[in-house]
C-alpha cells in the first residue's frame, strides 16, 4: 500500500506523458519552451486568475513576491507556526522577520483573532513595521480569506496565499490560488498537482506585479537577461516539467472529485473512533493530506505500521520551536494548538487511486485499535 500512489497516476496517462516529454527532447527548447507558456495559460484558466508565472519551486514562489514588494529588513510578516518551514524561511531570506501565529484547532489554518492581536502587538512595540501576511491552505483547505482580506485592507498588509498544498481546492466558489494579492504553489511530486521534479508558480490579477515577478525569476532582467534592472533569481520552470504538468492538469478535476469520495469515506468510517478532518461549509479541500487526531497517536501509528499501512506525522514540531526560528516573535498568548497538534496528529494514505478495499482495511485497522485501546 502506498501513502501517495504516483505510479497509478503515471500508468493512467503514461502514453501522453511519454509523448509530451519526447516532444520537448526532440525540439530541444529545454528552457522557456512553448509548453511553459501553454501550461501557465491553462492553469490560469483553471484557477480563474489573470496571470500565472511559473518558476523553479514552491519556495521561490513564496520568496519572489516579497522581493517584488521590497519587503525586507525592519518588516514583520505574519505566518502560521504549524506548517512546513518554507513559509517562514522565505521571510527570513528576504531579510524580514516572521511573526508566528497559532492555528485554528479545527481547520489547522491561521488563527484570525490571534493574528489581529499580533499585528497590534508589533505596532505597539514599534521595532518592526507590519507588511504582509502569508496564510497557508494547510493540507489543501483554504484559509479564511474573507476575514483575512478585511484585516489586510484595514491594516494595509500584502497577502500572499501559500497554496502549496491546495491547488484544486475551493472556498465560496473561488479556487485556491485566486486568493490574496498573490498566491504561490509548489509542484513537488507529492502535491495534488505535482511534476516529476521541482516546480512552482505564482498567481495574481495584478499585471504590473506579474511583470515584476517575471523579471525577478530571470535574474532581474529588463528588456533582456543582459539588462538587469533589479536583483533577481534564476527560477524558471523547466520545459519538460511544464509538459508533464499539462497532462496532469488535464485530469486534476477528475482526481479532485475522487479525493472528495475518499475523504468522505474516511470521515464516515472513523468519526466515532478518532477526530476526523473538519470541512467548513462552502469549502472543497484538495486533500493533500487526510489528518486525524488521537491521544494514542504513537501507538496507533505503530499498529498501522505492523499491519503494513503507512502513515506520516505532519508536522513533528511547530516552527516557533525549531532551532532556526525560536528567536523570532510569537503572537500574544502563546501558540498552544501548534504545540499540542504534533502529539496527536496523524496523516493517512490519501490519493485518488486508493482502492475501497485498501481504505476499508485502513479504517478497519484503526477501529480495531480503537476498540482494544
Amino acid at each position: 500500500m502506498q501513502f501517495i500512489d504516483l505510479g497509478a497516476q503515471r500508468e493512467r496517462i503514461s502514453g501522453k506523458l511519454d509523448a509530451a516529454i519526447a516532444k520537448v527532447v526532440r525540439e530541444g527548447k529545454y528552457i522557456l519552451g512553448p509548453e511553459v507558456a501553454e501550461f501557465e495559460k491553462r492553469l490560469a484558466e483553471y484557477v480563474g486568475v489573470e496571470h500565472v508565472i511559473a518558476c523553479a519551486n514552491g519556495t521561490d514562489a513564496l520568496l519572489m513576491p516579497l522581493m517584488a514588494k521590497g519587503i525586507g529588513p525592519g518588516h514583520a510578516v505574519f505566518v502560521p507556526s504549524f506548517t512546513f518551514a518554507a513559509t517562514a524561511e522565505v521571510v527570513a531570506l528576504a531579510g524580514a522577520e516572521p511573526v508566528f501565529i497559532d492555528v485554528d484547532p479545527e481547520t489547522y489554518n491561521i488563527n484570525v483573532e490571534q493574528l489581529q492581536a499580533a499585528i497590534a502587538a508589533v505596532r505597539a512595540e514599534g521595532r518592526l513595521e507590519p507588511k504582509a501576511i502569508i496564510p497557508v491552505d494547510l493540507f489543501g483547505l483554504a484559509a479564511d480569506y474573507t476575514s483575512l482580506s478585511a484585516i489586510a485592507a484595514k491594516e494595509g498588509l500584502f497577502v500572499i496565499e501559500d497554496a502549496a498544498q491546495s491547488i484544486g481546492g475551493k472556498r465560496d466558489n473561488a479556487m485556491c490560488g485566486a486568493f490574496g494579492d498573490v498566491a504561490a504553489t509548489s509542484f513537488y511530486p507529492a502535491k495534488p498537482l505535482g511534476c516529476y521534479g521541482d516546480g512552482g508558480a505564482m498567481f495574481t490579477n495584478d499585471a504590473s506585479l506579474a511583470e515584476i515577478l517575471r523579471s525577478v525569476l530571470f535574474h532581474g532582467k529588463g528588456e533582456t537577461q543582459y539588462d538587469n534592472v533589479r536583483i533577481g533569481l534564476n527560477s524558471r520552470l523547466d520545459t519538460i516539467q511544464a509538459a508533464v504538468l499539462i497532462e496532469k492538469l488535464a485530469i486534476l478535476e477528475d482526481e479532485m472529485e475522487t479525493r472528495q469520495v475518499v475523504a468522505k469515506r474516511y470521515a464516515n468510517g472513523l468519526k466515532d473512533a478518532v477526530k476526523v478532518a473538519h470541512m467548513p461549509a462552502g469549502s472543497r479541500s484538495a486533500w493533500a493530506q487526510y489528518a486525524i487526531e488521537t491521544e494514542k497517536r504513537d501507538a496507533l501509528k505503530a499498529h498501522l505500521q505492523a499491519n503494513g499501512i503507512p502513515s506520516v506525522i505532519y508536522y513533528v514540531k511547530p516552527l516557533h520551536l525549531q532551532k532556526a526560528y525560536e528567536h523570532y516573535m510569537r503572537a500574544p498568548g502563546g501558540l498552544p494548538v501548534s504545540e499540542t497538534l504534533p502529539k496527536n496528529i496523524l496523516c493517512l494514505p490519501m490519493h485518488p487511486y486508493l482502492s475501497e478495499a485498501d481504505q476499508d482495511r485502513i479504517i478497519g485497522t484503526i477501529r480495531e485499535f480503537h476498540e482494544k485501546a
